[in-house]
């Protein structure tokens, strides 16, 4: 039981690389084809166009993983799933780079900062966009919370309790895209809250998903006002990208955390 949460911590990471990197790759390539044919289709779309392209990225590189990772009996290997995150965080990585080097200046300089993550330009209309997407994401999710504590048991062990575990995963895989899709577009890659949030939580409160998912949800939102107030604050007047002080931060503190663990499951 110990060695199967130490890999699927490991899966999460790979999956959660692989599901940021797909909607930001999405989310460059509206803002570099913007000035293509395309133009008239986003300025209509306005602030959506972003956050849905995004959606859509996530949503079809989560299907791809998990697709990949599926056997023919219905059976995940969490080792197929592991590599195959990698491999997609990979490709997603170098389409961020053919993007940025199709990019003109302005462009380039937008993509710039919006990689590096920044609360800067939260206007009302964007807010009320990402909102709207990101809170429909947060009510539906918990109510997959007690399918998602059979799961932890085990997918076979879930089927013998009657749960369908296909039809949660593409539910936990829609939703968890279109939150992360409309986080992405708003505020650009800011790394790291997604991995050490749920693990503080799970330390503190246990894996009970009734519990794990809200807890996750506002110490994530509470995490990042903090990180954006040290943001705006540590370099003064200049205002650091967000997404590079939680990567200072989440880096040391997930190598710790794998130390840690690896010192527990050794004993």
């Amino acid at each position: 039981m110990l060695k199967t949460r130490r890999l699927l911590g490991g899966v999460a990471v790979a999956c959660a690389a692989a599901l940021v990197g797909a909607a930001a790759l999405a989310a460059v390539a509206v803002i570099v084809l913007g000035s293509t044919a395309l133009g008239p289709l986003i300025a209509w779309m306005g602030p959506y166009s972003l956050m849905l392209a995004a959606f859509a990225g996530g949503f079809a590189t989560t299907l791809l993983v998990a697709r990949i990772a599926t056997s023919r009996s219905g059976g995940t290997s969490t080792s197929t799933l592991l590599l195959g995150g990698i491999a997609i965080n990979i490709i997603t990585g170098s389409g961020i780079g053919l993007f940025t080097y199709m990019a003109d200046d302005a462009q380039l300089r937008t993509l710039t900062f919006w990689s590096m993550g920044s609360l800067g330009g939260a206007m009302w209309e964007v807010v009320l966009a990402a909102g709207s997407l990101i809170v429909l994401a947060l009510v539906l999710l918990p109510r997959l919370a007690r399918p998602l504590n059979a799961l932890l048991l085990g997918e076979s062990e879930a089927r013998h309790l009657g749960i369908d575990v296909n039809r949660v995963k593409y539910r936990v895989m829609l939703l968890s895209a279109l939150a992360v899709g409309a986080a992405v577009a708003a505020a650009g890659m800011v790394g790291f809250v997604g991995l050490i949030v749920p693990h503080l939580v799970r330390m503190t409160l246990g894996p009970d998903h009734r519990y794990l998912l809200p807890a996750s949800a506002l110490l994530g939102g509470l995490f990042l006002v903090v990180a954006d107030m040290l943001a705006r604050s540590l370099i003064a007047p200049a205002e650091l990208p967000i997404g590079l002080l939680t990567s200072m931060i989440g880096g040391p503190f997930f190598i710790a955390l794998i130390i840690v663990q690896g010192r527990k499951y050794r004993l």
